[in-house]
């Protein structure tokens, strides 16, 4: 999709926020609460550079999405400097690995740093819906924590909890503490930056499974996914397009079809961000992510790390 940049606002200390609406001031694509959209920025080849970044306005809103954005990384870094109001970006459909629960009593959730934007959208769909939640928000300092003026009256409420750490994580939120009971009933969200994941990982090992939600943008330790001792080398058809590549050992079907030319997508290149999903139609697939459930891989398959188990994979490329 191209969309418009109508608005940008100073959120916090290196933090923008975007505002992106339709040229024509159409709807724009339904999206739920954890849903995030790719946007594509720099001229890093003919795939050029694409960024994930989380949706943090109401999901009842049709005519814009907002996005909240830390200046870091090359991508982000390009938002910050040289887009103006007006500008014109890509981005794709809105897509969502961390939803909300269906019926749950009660939700927590936990939001570290630039961590907090798919939170916002969460918070307002709760609201909505009347469910109890509690949100621990850690940051280094006021002046780096994006939406606090929106938080205050929540936090007032008992329903937010600021921590700040100065930079020291052992000054923060005691996370271990936190997530060491779980109350029955009550689900957990959280997404922040890697030692807060890892933290919350770690602590929340021994809640039920189906009530812990996470979403990363990057691997916990920046970490690609390890290579199979058994790694062997295979054929990608490509249904639409035609052609037909081997993929040798060690190299990625994403960098493959890159070496060849061919247009992609992708962000993290982790297999955590979903940017690269492509769906398949013959083929067994080697699947490598932690991202995707069962129904999903029967048809898709991440590209930046998944390979075949048989001699050919067909893409709906």
């Amino acid at each position: 999709m191209q969309l418009r940049i109508r608005s940008i606002t100073y959120l916090a200390e290196d933090i923008n926020g975007y505002e992106l609406v339709d040229p024509n001031g159409h709807d724009l694509p339904r999206f739920a609460a954890g849903a995030h959209v790719g946007v594509r920025l720099g001229d890093a080849g003919r795939e050029g550079v694409w960024r994930d970044y989380s949706l943090w306005n109401d999901p009842a809103e049709r005519r814009r999405y907002c996005i909240a954005v830390l200046r870091e990384g090359e991508g982000s870094r390009r938002l910050h400097d040289e887009i103006r109001v007006g500008d014109t970006v890509e981005t794709t459909l809105p897509r969502n690995n961390f939803p909300l629960a269906e019926g749950a009593a009660r939700h927590l959730l936990l939001a570290g740093g630039i961590g907090i934007t798919p939170v916002m959208a969460m918070i307002a769909e709760l609201k909505r819906r009347r469910v109890e939640f509690t949100l621990h928000y850690c940051t280094r300092s006021p002046e780096k924590t994006a939406f606090r003026d929106e938080l205050d009256l929540l936090a007032a409420m008992g329903r937010v909890v600021f921590h700040y750490d100065g930079g020291d994580p052992a000054k923060g939120l005691d996370v271990a503490a936190l997530l060491r009971e779980p109350r029955p009933g009550t689900h957990l969200y959280y997404c922040g930056p890697a030692g807060l994941m890892a933290a919350a990982k770690a602590a929340s090992a021994h809640w039920p499974a189906d009530t812990v939600h996470c979403e990363y943008f990057k691997g916990p330790a920046a970490a690609p996914p390890a290579r199979l001792e058994d790694d062997r080398p295979f054929v990608v058809r490509l249904a639409k397009s035609g052609g037909n590549y081997e993929v040798p050992p060690g190299e990625t079907i994403l960098d493959m079809l890159r070496r060849h030319g061919v247009e992609t997508r992708s962000s993290c290149e982790l297999g955590y961000c979903g940017a690269c999903l492509t769906r398949y139609v013959e083929g067994e697939v080697d699947h490598r992510d932690p991202i995707l459930n069962e129904a999903a891989r029967k048809t898709h398959l991440l590209i930046c790390c998944s390979r075949a188990k048989s001699a050919e994979l067909v893409l709906d490329l």
